[in-house]
């Protein structure tokens, strides 16, 4: 007979997916209808699904904290018939959709109100976060796989909300190619990681894992396939330019992209890291194509004029950072780089034009002695406390060292002219990063456990370390030397990212111009025929 602790859960997983089956069938109906009140209204009923989407979402958190404290509320068993996977992950993820999502549509609701995109946008934005919220509860490989497409062909609609704007056009064609390619990369990877364990459920893979290995050919392969896709779904370098490009799209368009869809990469690893025994070849790809991205995003952001592509380029190095921490292991430090990426960057974008006045500040060209003091004092104290407490850090000497940079790079940033006070105050905060990360990885950790045996290749370590090197030798000269002859040079370059995504960008652009054009022909065709027959 059902406790009530069980009926309890099976009414909060039933109303957690029912949630999303009602945005997609309420997008159906705004795209139906023609009556401007009716879409008024649905706009209203979309925020109050989105804002009980959170309390759902909470209760289920809840439930899954009275379970590790020992209370049967039978989650996961309850789930499985429903297709959920209820675990800390999911949780999380549906909580930072939800918000951000909620938060996005308030504000396009004034943004597009009296645009002709005003009908048009809402649909489809629904369409990407259910098929968001589909992928990241769903217990089931092929529902993530399919859920994975319908996020980018629901998105794709939404970056050509302007169908007269030729170069939003062409960017959100190229887009659509290079979100293909994604495609075949992860329906492979589910391939064969059935192929090894011979099952599409990912609570009975994991089982597996732990039971039988997680070390084949098949899941080598897997491994790479998934990297190829993170890579291409988080726009790292060679792949990136139609990031920059698509920013023709509105600005709740590009919050929702940068905020929500472009960290889905970094949620695919986070969600099948367990399938893999250790670290593997796709986790090696990950720390190149991250690390390359960080070093070359990160100087490419500061040559930027307009604060649009600044922050294009801050996404495509935050995401570098978080693909780089997924290939060292840092599953918890991955999460919380993604959580908080999101909420920076819908902020960050939704407030581009008060984000043009915050920064028009004076920033002299080399720190002072005592701004270099206090980054010392900082970074010292930084250092000590992660050796006192290396399980912050998973016992990785070089994330140590990344959050020890971060550290001082943020006492350094001190503009000058600021007050004792205000100085102090940044090192105060700057030093409260270390613990701060403790107390969030202490809340988030439990939500990516079973990553405990990681080991490196001693080759990537080499390679992890002489990256992190180039970054902080690079960032040095930039502050000490700026007027260098060569770094000067470097200037127009490194705007254009060092040209690296020329040859794709060659590639993509001929075919999306024929793809475009092909489009065209046939639609002028089709009204012919239309016109044709009606005159006859």
């Amino acid at each position: 007979m059902p406790t009530i602790t069980s009926l309890f859960s099976t009414s909060a997983l039933a109303t957690w997916i029912a949630l999303p089956i009602l945005l997609l069938a309420l997008a159906g109906f705004v795209n139906w209808t023609r009556s401007k009140t009716r879409i008024a209204h649905c706009w209203r009923l979309a925020e109050f699904l989105l804002k009980a989407l959170i309390v759902v979402t909470g209760v289920v958190g809840i439930l899954l904290l009275l379970k590790s404290a020992g209370l049967d509320t039978r989650l996961p068993e309850l789930g499985a018939p429903l297709g959920l996977y209820p675990d800390g992950l999911s949780v999380w993820m549906a909580l930072m959709v939800s918000f951000v999502s909620w938060v996005i549509l308030r504000y396009s609701r004034d943004y597009l109100r009296g645009d002709a995109a005003f009908p048009v946008f809402l649909p489809w934005f629904l369409t990407t976060v259910a098929s968001v919220l589909v992928l990241v509860f769903t217990n089931h490989l092929l529902v993530l796989a399919f859920a994975w497409i319908g996020v980018s062909l629901a998105l794709h609609q939404l970056l050509t909300l302007y169908p007269e704007r030729s170069e939003a056009r062409l960017a959100a064609a190229q887009k659509f190619i290079t979100s293909r390619l994604g495609d075949l990369a992860i329906i492979g990877a589910v391939v064969f990681i059935w192929r090894h364990y011979g099952s599409f459920h990912i609570p009975e893979i994991y089982a597996l894992a732990r039971e039988i290995g997680g070390s084949s050919p098949e899941l080598t392969t897997a491994s790479v396939l998934l990297a190829v896709a993170a890579v291409l779904k988080c726009a790292q370098i060679p792949f990136h330019g139609w990031l920059i490009r698509v920013m023709e799209a509105p600005t709740p368009v590009s919050a929702l992209l940068h905020a929500g869809v472009i960290n889905l990469g970094g949620f695919l690893w986070l969600r099948l890291f367990p399938v893999f025994e250790g670290f593997t070849a796709g986790h090696f790809l990950l720390l190149v194509a991250g690390g390359v991205t960080v070093i070359v995003a990160v100087f490419a952001m500061m040559t930027q004029s307009s604060v649009k592509h600044a922050l294009v380029w801050s996404t495509n190095a935050q995401m570098g950072f978080m693909l780089f921490e997924i290939a060292l292991g840092a599953y918890t430090l991955a999460l919380l780089h993604l959580l908080a990426h999101s909420l920076y960057k819908a902020h960050s974008l939704l407030a581009s034009g008060r984000t043009v006045k915050a920064t028009a500040v004076y920033f002299s060209g080399r720190p002072g002695a005592s701004q270099l003091v206090l980054a010392g004092v900082a970074s010292g104290l930084a250092a000590a406390m992660l050796w006192m407490l290396p399980e912050l850090v998973e016992g990785k000497a070089i994330l140590a060292a990344l959050l020890v940079l971060a550290v001082a790079a943020s006492v350094l940033g001190v503009p000058s002219g600021s007050t004792a006070r205000a100085r102090v105050l940044v090192v105060a905060m700057a030093i409260s990063l270390v613990p701060l990360y403790g107390l969030l990885h202490l809340v988030l950790g439990p939500a990516v456990t079973g990553a405990d045996t990681f080991m490196l290749w001693p080759a990537a370590n080499v390679v992890a370390w002489v990256m992190l090197g180039l970054l902080a030798g690079m960032s040095l000269l930039v502050l000490f030397r700026p007027d260098w002859a060569w770094l000067q040079r470097l200037n127009l370059p490194l705007s254009q990212g060092l040209y690296l995504d020329q040859p794709f960008e060659r590639v993509t652009r001929r075919w999306a111009r024929q793809w475009l054009q092909d489009g065209t022909e046939k639609t002028k065709k089709a009204r012919y025929v239309l016109s044709s027959g009606e005159r006859s």
